[in-house]
């Protein structure tokens, strides 16, 4: 019993260790480009990421099996704003959708500690999902020029000696 959940511990860590990466890229991307909103908020969701991996990996421990640190994906190179906030609602949203089926799982198999942890992270991806859907939103609501006022509140805190560092 505790090797399926161990199972599917490790397969949330493969899932956590892509987003830390590819949210990370994103982060580097934004910043380039002076959107520092939307920079802060995939380095944000990158360290939030971080700490569900060492959630899982103290409960894969705590129940005697070996972390795999081994990310799920690759890095995709998405340079436009638009598609890094598809890809990264998309893929909240399979991940609610994953820990939601492996809570149940851990739940069958009567361990209600995995369950428990699932079920939080459920609701951390879920609010990732919303923050990212509300990033499009405006940016279909101001288009370009969402962007545009990124960019130009950096260079106004440059201008006056601010900076973000």
């Amino acid at each position: 019993m505790k090797e399926k959940s161990i199972e599917l511990l490790n397969k949330a860590v493969g899932d956590e260790l892509s987003a830390v990466h590819q949210y990370m890229y994103f982060h580097f991307q934004c910043d380039d480009q002076g959107y520092d909103l939307l920079a802060g908020l995939f380095k944000k969701t990158a360290i939030d990421e971080m700490r569900h991996v060492e959630d899982l990996a103290e409960r894969i421990l705590f129940l005697k099996g070996d972390v795999e640190m081994k990310p799920a994906m690759d890095v995709k190179k998405i340079h436009e704003v638009e598609e890094m906030l598809t890809l990264a609602r998309k893929m909240e949203e399979e991940s609610a959708r994953d820990y939601n089926i492996w809570a149940n799982e851990c739940a069958q198999n009567a361990d209600a500690v995995s369950k428990k942890i699932f079920e939080a992270l459920v609701e951390d991806e879920e609010r990732h999902y919303n923050q990212f859907d509300d990033e499009l939103e405006n940016m279909a609501r101001f288009g370009d020029n969402y962007l545009a006022l990124q960019s130009i509140e950096r260079s106004k805190s440059i201008s006056s000696g601010k900076t973000n560092d």
